[in-house]
């Protein structure tokens, strides 16, 4: 923690509003459309409810097609599945591990609705191709920028680039909240229709803005908002945020640094960032030669007290994915990454320990 979350909980609680769309929500929504350039953020109670009301927003029903990455986490897919939607797999870049946008427009069919590009590890896809190719068919950009908070792609940050993205704040990403995300909106014609969504199909939000004189039932919806107390944690991330970036690229750089003379020597092939991405340290991942030399590595590591894991098994190869799914194309690129990527340690509080980690690591790479 960055030492003020407990005191914003306090704070939250003395003034009496625990539910959501509370003085915190509103604080974290207006950091978020200044950082983003959106037209409109709205907190979620994670990244997963984000990307099902972007589902909701890209009307999307049974058998449209939705057009993404198979090595991504499951409520990429999930959230459109949930509403019918088919997504269509394909494969992914060799360098940036991002959805390779020269083999989009093969995949598109009558009935494709929509584009989601996920930003891995903080890096951006191709997006000015991928805009490219949504205007050429009129389908929707929905970026899945779980991983991309304060990354941006020729200057303009990760989230504020599609018609609409979805951010998580889980435990496991930069600034956090335990659980916790944000719908963004950069088309102005779905913000009306997000804050509908998003209380359960009311059209509350405009009731509070004094616009109706009470509210009703008026659209399709579900409870989307986190508690203020989530979002009392959160702000203190967020005014913590240039400093818990800093700390993380620190990490990044120094196991960087540290690998370059491995993978010269073939050993491993360390992450590639495009000159016109700038990234926000989200993760450190290697790629090792074989899946058997990956395994050897993650088990003798965990020996030594050292976790690096393994990453995504791919959507496409999964029970739900072969039911729900289908695949375009080869996913010989996908295939590959997922047997040989492995994730090494990256939280602020390694910064003490992070030489012990690189050498101990740099030692079992040389050896296996």
């Amino acid at each position: 923690m960055t030492g003020r979350e407990l005191a914003y909980i306090r704070e939250a609680h003395k003034a009496g509003h625990l539910a959501g769309d509370g003085p915190f929500t509103k604080k974290c929504q207006a950091w978020l459309e200044d950082r983003i350039g959106c037209s409109r953020a709205l907190l979620t109670h994670s990244g997963t409810a984000a990307l099902e009301m972007a589902a909701f927003l890209a009307a999307i029903g049974p058998g449209d097609e939705i057009i993404m990455p198979s090595y991504t986490f499951v409520s990429t897919a999930n959230a459109f599945v949930l509403r019918g939607g088919v997504p269509v797999f394909v494969d992914i870049r060799s360098d940036t591990m991002n959805l390779d946008e020269s083999k989009i427009e093969a995949a598109i069919t009558d009935r494709t609705r929509a584009i989601v590009p996920v930003h891995y590890a903080g890096v951006s896809c191709d997006m000015d191709a991928i805009l490219a190719i949504a205007e050429r068919h009129e389908l929707l950009v929905i970026e899945d920028a779980a991983h991309g908070l304060l990354s941006d792609y020729r200057g303009r940050p990760l989230g504020g680039i599609g018609h609409l993205a979805a951010l998580s704040f889980h435990e496991t990403k930069n600034i956090i909240s335990g659980e916790g995300g944000a719908l963004i909106v950069n088309d102005r014609r779905f913000i009306e229709r997000a804050e509908i969504i998003r209380e359960k199909g009311t059209d509350r939000s405009r009731f509070f803005r004094g616009e109706v004189d009470k509210y009703t039932w008026v659209d399709v919806g579900s409870s989307y908002l986190p508690s203020d107390l989530i979002a009392a944690f959160l702000f203190a991330q967020m005014e913590a945020s240039s400093d818990i970036t800093a700390r993380r690229l620190a990490i990044w750089n120094a196991y960087h640094d540290a690998f370059a003379a491995l993978e010269r020597s073939g050993t491993v092939r360390r992450p590639v960032i495009p000159g016109h991405c700038r990234h926000n340290a989200h993760m450190y991942y290697l790629l090792l030669s074989s899946e058997g030399r990956r395994r050897r590595f993650i088990a003798d590591m965990k020996k030594t007290g050292i976790h690096p894991v393994f990453h995504y098994v791919p959507l496409h190869d999964s029970p739900a994915g072969r039911r729900f799914a289908r695949v375009h194309g080869g996913m010989d690129v996908t295939n590959d990454v997922s047997a040989r990527l492995v994730r090494m340690p990256l939280w602020i509080g390694l910064e003490p320990y992070i030489q012990e980690v690189i050498r101990r690591s740099v030692d079992e790479l040389m050896v296996n």
